[in-house]
């Protein structure tokens, strides 16, 4: 039952995490913003930064996010693993590293369905759909920034990096009390996502 109950957790959290183009909460889901789509000739907008660098052959890490940091390199940023399962979302895949000393994981992948980046994000702020919006320090050379749309809490953070003009890639610790990073998992998600930015950059 708890193994039911935390994969549960982790698939809400994803969702929401994952709906970067999601804007209304309603009985706590989160509604499409009716807005039209933008070209990506027309991104950056809404104040956000431009990626100087985009990353195009994100293809491989779509299709297997887990591929985009080997658990040997989860494992050194925040200890033993249970090992990797793919989170197929219609958001776009995810993968998510279970930890082995308790029900603690961080969930991450490119949210192919937002065609809009880090500009919905920017644009959600802009009129009040976010309870928190925190532009962070660049990560690996990439623009970021932490977010959420309620779900805040002690051992959890939500970072959204632009790898391109209209693709982010999102990282999401959930981290309970005796995890070492559960003081800051915003530090372990930007690891995660540096990680993840090399090995897209390599690919």
């Amino acid at each position: 039952m708890r193994h039911t109950a935390k994969f549960a957790t982790v698939a809400i959290v994803s969702t929401l995490a994952l709906c970067a183009g999601c804007s209304d909460q309603k009985n706590g889901n989160p509604v499409p913003t009716e807005k039209p789509a933008s070209s990506s000739a027309a991104l950056p907008s809404d104040g956000a930064p431009a990626v100087s660098d985009p990353i195009t052959n994100t293809s491989a890490v779509e299709s297997d996010p887990c591929s985009a940091v080997p658990v040997a390199q989860i494992e050194t940023i925040g200890g033993k693993t249970d090992g990797s399962r793919l989170d197929p979302m219609s958001a776009g895949n995810s993968c998510t590293w279970s930890f082995a000393d308790g029900p603690s994981n961080v969930n991450a992948g490119l949210v192919t369905g937002n065609k809009e980046g880090l500009s919905s994000l920017y644009s959600q702020h802009a009129t009040g759909g976010l309870t928190t919006f925190k532009p962070v320090d660049p990560v690996g050379g990439y623009p970021a920034v932490v977010y959420a749309n309620g779900g805040e809490g002690q051992g959890t953070c939500t970072l959204a990096v632009g790898v391109r003009n209209d693709l982010v890639y999102t990282v999401i610790p959930r981290l309970v009390t005796n995890h070492p990073s559960f003081s800051d998992p915003c530090g372990m998600a930007t690891k995660v996502a540096a990680a993840a930015i090399k090995h897209l950059k390599g690919a």
